[in-house]
């Protein structure tokens, strides 16, 4: 179909610019906010540096993803399913493994960022009492004849903490019985609480419970299609993102960066230790497992060229998206991490609230001097830039959705889109998986398991994805590129592939799950029945009309294997690197 023809109702609808995208694109920079704490424990002073390294590589990245993505001006679903097709030759059950990795590393984001707004709504209207704040301590006063230093609890608490003095130790437990008397009802309150095995715990809280509303209230705007969407998305960006980038600034020009706080660039003794250590193998490996968590973030800016089905014209617009919002993701993945840790030092960066998220705002707020004012409003900030970022990750990962099931590789019924063009099948299934992982995301523990887990498929779509390139190349180099990138360039990338999966192998067991990599490779393989159900029995062995039109393709010819044994040679190294490196390296013991 051209560009310029009309589309049905039936269909996503072409009602993109460059700039649309772009906006779209936007919710990726405050990402950073999701694991800068955690990047911070798992690296010390070297956490700055990670995600300047991270952000680098995910800028020559984009340029292998733009130039593929302008191969498909009529696909949407972003750079998965363009580069999957590159792999269709090889083998069928490589292109939806692609697909389906991109997808639930990707979807993840909804669940993640609404347990922290959720967090901040939480702490705005029931606030967990500060041991120091004037209510604890009337409360200390009151009841401070409950204890006596004979009591056995003064005692027990003597022998866990030796060298405490009774008068010090009876101050402490006072201290944390009035912080429990006085926290809200709610915060500890939780409908039900179940394992799921060999997974993690979920917990049905008032966490998940308004985390799920906010979800529905951005499914709700995104209903209204792609156009709506990008509006709503240009206004929260620049609300956020303008305020954001003047907070990470000021730090610099008026001084107040700590050099102590970025020298010495040494990994920790071990994760959340806060003492600098040496680089042994366990040194690297949390170096690593910090590459690899910040690939889910600096990389994401991806998610531009998932609309190429929805530009108005995709051969002129598609490349002007990825870049610009590779420029924006520099900008502010460079920034905030040297600012926050320039002027927090790492002691700073490991405050629990800074690890799970719920304490950026003060932080923020902290690195301008202000006052409970300006920290309220930073507070509603912070859930302005997470509703950004869960908004451009809905977008993306329901139209990866969509277009799979249009070209044969997931189920049909996500092939669907609403009078807007909005695929609301596949955000209905993309806020059904949430839930699920909503309810694990409840707790700091949980939040980093969805988040390494989820990770094991990014980089495996990005491993995939990078090499597409080359193959593209090989098999397809007749095919009208509108933007090519430099021959060495993808040489380059197809090099950071197998440098990608390094960080994998190293880095899944970071996270505090040692099983987090085998976890992940098994959730990526559900993929392979539910693509061989579709495939062979709802589809009869054949692909969808229309699926390689892009590539010149028709009927059931995929074209010839001009790459021979290279792709099946560059599986088998990858495979070989990331088995490797998790034998290789290893925690800090």
């Amino acid at each position: 179909m051209p560009a310029s023809e009309a589309d049905s109702s039936s269909s996503l609808h072409r009602a993109l610019d460059w700039k649309g995208a772009f906006w779209v694109a936007a919710g990726v920079p405050p990402l950073v906010l999701f694991s800068i704490g955690g990047i911070a424990g798992t690296t010390g002073k070297l956490a700055f540096l990670v995600w300047i390294i991270s952000m680098v590589m995910g800028f020559l990245q984009s340029f292998t993803y733009a130039e593929i993505a302008g191969m498909f001006g009529n696909k949407s679903g972003g750079a998965s399913i363009y580069g999957a097709t590159a792999w269709l030759r090889y083998s069928k059950f490589i292109a939806p493994l692609s697909v389906w990795c991109n997808w639930f590393a990707w979807s993840p984001v909804l669940s993640l960022g609404c347990a922290i707004a959720a967090g901040y709504i939480l702490n705005a209207l029931f606030p967990i009492p500060l041991a120091d704040s004037q209510p604890v301590l009337d409360w200390i006063k009151a009841n401070a004849a409950s204890l006596t230093a004979d009591s056995p609890r003064v005692a027990e608490y003597i022998a866990a903490h030796a060298g405490t003095a009774p008068d010090a130790a009876m101050q402490a437990l006072l201290a944390g019985d009035a912080v429990t008397a006085l926290t809200p009802a709610l915060r500890s309150w939780s409908l039900a609480s179940f394992n799921i095995p060999y997974l993690a715990t979920a917990n049905l809280n008032a966490t998940f419970f308004i985390g799920g509303l906010l979800m529905l209230v951005i499914f709700a705007i995104q209903h209204r299609g792609i156009s709506g969407t990008a509006s709503v998305q240009k206004w929260l960006a620049i609300i956020v993102l303008v305020p954001l980038l003047l907070i990470g600034i000021y730090p610099i020009i008026s001084g107040n960066i700590d050099s102590a706080n970025i020298m010495g660039l040494v990994p920790p003794t071990a994760a959340y230790s806060g003492i600098d250590g040496l680089w042994t193998v366990g040194g690297w490996t949390l170096f690593l497992g910090g590459l690899y968590i910040a690939a889910w973030s600096t990389y994401g800016f991806e998610t531009a060229v998932c609309y190429t089905r929805e530009l108005k014209d995709p051969k002129r617009d598609t490349f002007k998206a990825i870049f610009y919002s590779g420029l924006l993701c520099i900008l502010f993945f460079f920034l905030i991490p040297f600012t926050f840790q320039g002027v927090l030092g790492h002691s700073g960066m490991l405050a629990p609230g800074i690890v799970d998220g719920t304490g950026v705002a003060e932080a923020l707020a902290g690195l301008v001097h202000g006052g409970k004012i300006v920290t309220q409003l930073l507070v509603v900030l912070m859930i302005m830039a997470l509703f950004l970022a869960i908004m451009t990750a809905m977008a993306g990962s329901s139209r990866t959705l969509y277009q799979g099931a249009k070209d044969g590789w997931l189920p049909k019924y996500l092939d669907h889109t609403n009078e807007h063009g909005a695929p609301t099948r596949a955000m209905w299934t993309d806020f059904g998986f949430n839930l699920i992982l909503l309810a694990i995301a409840s707790d700091v523990a949980g939040y980093f398991f969805v988040l390494a887990v989820s990770n094991v498929g990014y980089i495996i779509f990005n491993f995939l994805n990078l090499n597409a390139g080359w193959i593209h190349r090989v098999d397809s180099g007749h095919i009208e590129r509108p933007w090519k990138a430099p021959t060495w360039l993808i040489g380059l990338n197809t090099i950071l592939a197998f440098v990608n999966v390094l960080f994998l192998g190293a880095g899944a067991k970071v996270w505090g799950y040692s099983n987090a990599l085998w976890v992940g490779f098994i959730f990526a393989a559900l993929i392979l029945p539910v693509f061989a159900f579709r495939h062979y029995i709802r589809d009869g062995g054949k692909f969808p009309a229309g699926a390689m039109d892009d590539l010149g393709l028709t009927g059931q010819d995929l074209g010839v294997k001009k790459a021979g044994i290279l792709p099946y040679l560059t599986l088998a190294a990858g495979l070989a690197i990331v088995l490797w490196a998790n034998w290789f390296f290893q925690l800090p013991s």
